[in-house]
């Protein structure tokens, strides 16, 4: 059986640092994900907004370095849990526990709230992209007898 997972958004709210009674730190946050599509009715990208969990030294982690509006990467498994609410109505929620998290964007980006990505050059009706039109790389002949694979 395989349960991973692998995000990338951006927190929606300062992760919350608590500790349990034995003291191991727990860090709980959610992340804004967009979908890969846009809604047909409007046009629009639908946003799912996903809770986290981080444990240990992962949540110490995320607690010191991100804040809202930060990009992450988290990577880690899908878990349900089964609670009862206060009025005593069973409940179930899906949230991802956190293995590993990454940063998204750089932190100058992350204070900016910078929203895109990095868009590369698109190559030229000729082939060649315009970043690649400088002295800086040198012709290669085709003459692979040298090559020692």
């Amino acid at each position: 059986m395989l349960n991973r997972i692998i995000l990338m958004g951006r927190l929606t709210r300062d992760p919350e640092l608590r500790h349990t009674q034995s003291g191991t730190a727990v860090a709980s946050f959610s992340l804004a994900v967009d979908r890969d599509f846009k809604s047909r009715s409007d046009g629009e990208r639908q946003t799912d907004f996903i809770d986290i969990v981080a444990w240990r030294q992962t949540g110490e982690f995320v607690s010191k370095y991100f804040t809202k509006g930060r990009m992450a990467v988290v990577e880690g498994r899908l878990q349900i849990r089964d609670w009862t609410d206060k009025d005593g109505n069973k409940r179930r929620s899906a949230e991802v526990v956190a293995d590993n998290i990454y940063f998204g964007d750089s932190k100058r980006d992350g204070e900016s709230g910078f929203s895109g990505g990095y868009n590369a050059p698109a190559p030229s009706a000729y082939g060649t992209p315009p970043s690649m039109e400088s002295d800086q790389f040198s012709q290669l002949d085709d003459n692979d007898s040298e090559l020692p694979f």
